[in-house]
């Protein structure tokens, strides 16, 4: 009796413990039990993001600002965004910058790869990361891949900044958790006329530039510090 008793029992105390890990780990993901502000510390950082996001940097300068879609912002969980065209003063080329401040959450789950289809656009080269050296010393880490439709190819370039690094995490959703705001960056160009290769080369040089000066605008002198140049890292660069 007490067997067929507890055997009833078990599929309800599975249903419990499924639900008890979920909302830990809802928990986790969206920092409910950090004891942070979180509303206040993401308003702070959007507002940040808004008021100093830097209009030049290296051989590129801000030319026009871009509109953004109200529903792809929602989407997004975008609490403060930047949508703007930069140009190159020596090659002409162009890049816009789309940048949204959203918690970690809502921030990975609104990704090219979901993004763009949605706008009619097919998967024509699937994301990979790719290392970026920077113009300070460090290195950024990207996800490219590329978007097409009749008579258009997109290359797209995205990253997360958390604390002054950018990084390309696996399972974002639980590798950013843990922090109030993250930046996640787009650079993207249309490369539907350009020569093979081309394309991402010049987004290279564009966040080579881009990301060391936002970082000393938004962060400071708490920006993650360039790598010291140690006798063996110099003789390393080969």
């Amino acid at each position: 009796m007490k067997t067929t008793a507890f055997a009833s029992l078990v599929p309800v105390l599975i249903g419990v413990a499924l639900v008890a890990g979920a909302t830990v780990l809802q928990g986790m993901w969206t920092d409910r039990w950090s004891g942070r502000n979180v509303a206040a510390d993401l308003q702070q950082a959007a507002q940040v993001l808004e008021q100093k996001f830097p209009e030049r940097f290296g051989g590129w300068e801000f030319v026009q600002e871009l509109p953004s879609d109200p529903k792809q912002l929602e989407r997004a969980g975008a609490v403060g965004h930047i949508s703007r065209l930069f140009v190159n003063k020596e090659s002409g080329a162009k890049v816009s910058a789309f940048i949204v401040c959203a918690t970690p959450h809502d921030a990975s789950g609104h990704t090219p790869d979901r993004c763009y289809p949605g706008a009619g656009f097919e998967i024509a080269e699937a994301e990979h990361r790719q290392s970026i050296p920077l113009a300070d010393g460090r290195t950024a880490e990207t996800f490219t891949g590329t978007f097409r439709k009749t008579g258009q190819t997109l290359r797209v370039f995205w990253t997360y900044g958390v604390d002054g690094r950018w990084i390309a995490p696996q399972i974002a959703r639980i590798e950013l958790a843990g922090t109030s705001a993250v930046y996640k960056l787009y650079a993207i160009i249309d490369e539907t006329r350009l020569a093979g290769g081309q394309a991402p080369v010049v987004c290279a040089d564009f966040l080579s530039a881009l990301l060391p000066a936002f970082d000393a605008a938004v962060y400071g002198e708490k920006a993650a510090p360039a790598p010291e140049k140690t006798a063996e890292n110099i003789g390393n660069r080969g």
